[in-house]
């Protein structure tokens, strides 16, 4: 009687990071992976955590799609695990396009459309994990419940998302009348879907599904709203605990801060939407600043830029800039003052019928008159605004302030990045639109057309505003801007004992 190892051909054997398969686990006879299988309850039920006020919403979003492609097979993937290191994956985290046309979240799901008349049928394709009963129960380190946990059924799935749920193993059969069929295919994701549809568009439904969720739906902005809250929490976490690592240079304080935020994000969402960039002194001047290693020192400033994303994947993106000693300096007031007139301006440009880039001139436009004010800038707002870009000096500003324009903000962080460029940077702001505002001005320490003064100041204020038909809406605006707000909401959380 041979030894068999205890992996499966259903999970093969762990990979190294060199590509060379190799397996570390005790062989198991054959003998007790019988035995193994015997004498077992049936596993606990796994309802499906997902909101069933998804559901309707989901049902008009397929609809949608479905009149931009009609005749044609569509099919999304959730995507599955990726290696991080060995035989060990990064924590999933499904597709945007696939979450927002069914509310599920669970890897190696797929979305079929099939057209039936002059629409399409959805199909939901769920992998069923392995049962007690079965010897992959606990030897299938992919879809073994012992090993992963179990997950919903069919049954609830279909009840809680509203669509016809398969399980995925039926996929490849259920494909075989549609073999021929013109597709569009969310590619690259899944191998098996990608070689099951050698024939299909791998490129057009990404825009056609990105164009579509450039406006959200209620259910939408609720999740969004939810992520704003949840990270203002998070905000106040972080400026509770800047006591504990301020003048401590042998913490990375700004480590310690971006893990407690952290911590409020995976307690109350799913994680955090973005790597968070938390940044003291001159490493606020960087844009991505994302090692956070830094100590946090006396007198300087801390850039934290951070959200929370939701159970359900929408992300909230905000920026507070804020005086880790409680008060601000006069030089850091007078920069901080000037982000914050620039914002003001821009917020008040997100408006129905506004272009997109209207925000991101509004604040440019401020921030280059501070500059000029301030002898950074050798010409007037008006000069180096100019959309000219032959004349003389237009363009200055990207030199500090360095703001990228707004983006779209939803199930993800830079949300609807493959629309066409009419649609977004170049198109016209709508009810339903959700972008962020977010000017800043970061001064290198070796910049030398900055004075002394200014030099290692970095500043950035960011918001999650909505487009609505009258006056804009900052999702983000528990959170204070002002500076003389900013000081009291630090007395005041500082004060308060940190609480789950």
């Amino acid at each position: 009687m041979s030894d068999e190892p205890l992996e499966t051909p259903e999970t093969a054997a762990a990979t190294s990071d060199t590509g060379t398969s190799s397996s570390h686990d005790i062989p198991l006879p054959a003998h007790l992976r019988e035995a193994f299988k015997a004498d077992w309850e049936p596993a606990p039920a796994m309802p499906h955590p997902g909101d069933p006020d998804v559901a309707a919403y989901a049902g008009k979003r397929r609809a949608a799609l479905s009149a931009l492609t009609a005749g044609r097979l569509v099919v999304v993937p959730a995507g599955g695990l990726r290696t991080r290191a060995n035989d060990t994956d990064y924590a999933f985290r499904a597709a945007s396009a696939f979450t927002w046309l069914t509310g599920e979240t669970e890897a190696d799901t797929v979305l079929v459309l099939r057209p039936e008349g002059s629409g399409h049928e959805a199909v939901l394709y769920v992998p069923e994990y392995a049962q007690p009963g079965e010897v992959r129960y606990f030897t299938d380190r992919a879809h073994g419940a012992v090993w992963v946990g179990n997950v919903p059924g069919l049954h609830d799935t279909e009840a809680t998302l509203g669509v016809r749920t398969r399980p995925r193993s039926a996929l490849a059969g259920d494909h075989a009348p549609y073999r021929d069929a013109p597709a569009d295919l969310l590619a690259g994701l899944d191998a098996e879907i990608d070689a099951l549809l050698p024939h299909a568009d791998r490129t057009r439904l990404t825009r056609l599904v990105d164009e579509l969720r450039l406006v959200t739906d209620e259910w939408e902005l609720g999740k969004l709203r939810l992520a704003c809250e949840i990270t203002a929490r998070g905000f106040a976490d972080v400026a509770r605990e800047l006591p504990l690592v301020v003048g401590r240079p042998d913490l990375r304080g700004e480590r310690w801060l971006e893990g407690t935020f952290q911590r409020r994000a995976r307690l109350e969402g799913n994680d955090v939407g973005y790597s968070s960039i938390v940044g003291s002194g001159a490493h606020a001047t960087t844009l991505h600043w994302w090692r956070n290693h830094g100590a946090v020192a006396p007198g300087t400033l801390l850039l934290a830029d951070m959200g929370v994303e939701t159970d359900a994947l929408y992300t909230a993106d905000v920026t507070r800039t804020m005086p880790v000693s409680g008060e601000w300096t006069p030089t850091q007031l007078k920069v901080y003052r000037a982000v914050f007139e620039a914002q003001t301006a821009g917020i008040g440009e997100v408006r129905a019928g506004n272009d997109f880039l209207a925000a991101h001139r509004a604040a440019m436009y401020v921030l280059a008159e501070h500059l000029h004010s301030w002898g950074v800038l050798p010409v007037t707002a008006d000069v180096s605004c100019s959309e000219d870009e032959d004349r003389p000096g237009a363009g200055l500003p990207r030199r500090s302030p360095r703001p990228g324009p707004s983006h779209m903000l939803g199930i993800a962080v830079h949300d609807c990045a493959a629309a066409r460029e009419e649609h977004y940077r170049k198109g016209t702001l709508a009810a339903g639109h959700v972008l962020t505002v977010e000017p800043g001005l970061y001064f290198q320490v070796n910049d030398r057309t900055v004075p002394d003064e200014l030099k290692g100041i970095g500043v950035r204020i960011e918001d999650d505003i909505v487009v609505t038909d009258g006056d804009p809406v900052n999702l983000s605006g528990m959170l204070p801007r002002d500076p003389d707000e900013i000081v009291g909401w630090l007395r005041e959380v500082q004060r308060t004992p940190a609480r789950p």
